[in-house]
């Protein structure tokens, strides 16, 4: 079954963060660029150090409350502080367990104490349809004809 770290190799995109005195409007515009849906707070003038995560649904939670502006709106504000992670050996049916049962979109993936990803619903949904394909295509070997046309027992 494959892990969280064989899902992030493939997956090939560096982890991008803002500072937390960063506006909702930057934070925007480093997701957009980087075609993501949530994206990581790190402690202003400490980019080692993760405080936080703010997704696409904190925006739309938050985008209706009075005298909300992206543009002068600070992330440290509207993010998540609660942090939920899981080690880089995590499998997806651990991950997939999680999410669910967290209610969340996306997970913080660390290995030892170091952050390095963060992988969403829809990674995890393409890596079992790809485990599933798969083992559909090796169970379709298996019983293909050609498999026990050149099967034989070895006599002695």
């Amino acid at each position: 079954m494959k892990t969280a770290a064989e899902i992030l190799a493939n997956k090939q995109k560096r982890l991008v963060t803002v500072p937390a005195n960063a506006t909702i409007y930057e934070a925007l515009e480093k997701m957009t660029s980087a075609k993501i849906g949530a994206i990581l707070v790190t402690g202003v003038g400490k980019e080692d150090q993760i405080v936080g995560i703010w997704t696409e649904r904190d925006l739309m939670r938050n985008s209706l409350l009075e005298g909300f502006n992206p543009r002068t709106a600070r992330i440290e504000d509207y993010m998540t502080t609660n942090l939920h992670t899981a080690q880089d050996t995590a499998t997806v049916f651990e991950l997939k367990d999680m999410l669910l049962g967290l209610f969340i979109r996306h997970m913080i993936i660390k290995k030892g104490e170091e952050f390095v990803g963060i992988l969403s619903v829809g990674d995890l949904v393409r890596a079992s349809l790809h485990m599933q394909d798969q083992h559909i295509r090796d169970l379709k070997a298996q019983t293909s004809w050609h498999y026990y046309e050149n099967w034989r027992w070895d006599r002695q």
